[in-house]
């Protein structure tokens, strides 16, 4: 689903390497999907930016330790959790964040 979804979108062989739960067998919120992140691109929890979909997901990789930004694209409203996101936005807000 995942290389489908990448060469459907034309952004096949744009990225050096593709992430999936799948590879440690562990669901978000799970820490151990998102220690994936550091383990591949050998980087400092803060070092890396977490773009997410849903909120959840920014909450439980911001509650992990990554910067994050949520993406939202439908205009959803921000559900009620522990942890939010840095920032929210569209694309174009994304690129401002991780060049800040």
């Amino acid at each position: 689903m995942f290389a489908a979804n990448l060469k459907s979108s034309g952004l096949d062989g744009c990225f050096d390497q593709l992430l999936s739960t799948d590879r440690v067998k562990a669901y978000k919120p799970d820490p151990r999907a998102y220690q994936m992140g550091i383990d591949a691109f050998k980087l400092k929890r803060t070092e890396i930016v977490f773009a997410a979909f849903g909120a959840w997901d920014a909450a439980g990789a911001k509650s992990f330790g990554y910067n994050t930004f949520w993406v939202n694209r439908l205009g959803a409203v921000e559900e009620e959790l522990d942890e939010h996101a840095d920032a929210i936005g569209e694309m174009s807000g994304l690129v401002n964040f991780v060049t800040i």
